[in-house]
């Protein structure tokens, strides 16, 4: 691996940053700025932290962005459910958002997993 740009993890994390955006420049979402701002910096958050985890000298630096980023994952999806719940996304998005963040959560996991076994 020649960085983090190589890893299937931030590139899973940066598509789901990209797709909050365009979500978030349309309708009900584009007009409420709060949320709007929060959702998008909780989804830029997940690829960044990954990205620096990458970049640390240390496994256990790295382990610790990678939490960061785990966190702010579980941040997004909350406030996926509340973007759900006021009606500012429909079922078919928040369904395969929720199976895209999912899935990266196990994917940040096992990065987890492998980076705490070889510190």
């Amino acid at each position: 691996m020649t960085g983090f740009r190589d890893l299937k993890v931030w590139q899973e994390g940066k598509r789901l940053a990209v797709t909050i955006y365009e979500i978030t420049q349309t309708g009900k979402f584009a007009r409420d700025l709060g949320l709007r701002d929060q959702i998008r910096r909780s989804a830029v958050s997940v690829p960044s932290n990954i990205a620096e985890g990458d970049e640390r000298s240390s496994n256990r630096e790295a382990v610790k962005f990678l939490y960061i980023a785990k966190g702010s994952l579980a941040e997004l999806q909350t406030q996926l459910e509340i973007a759900y719940e006021i009606g500012y996304v429909d079922q078919k998005t928040i369904d395969d958002l929720e199976l895209g963040c999912s899935s990266l959560g196990k994917m940040i996991g096992s990065l987890i997993k492998v980076r705490t076994q070889n510190q």
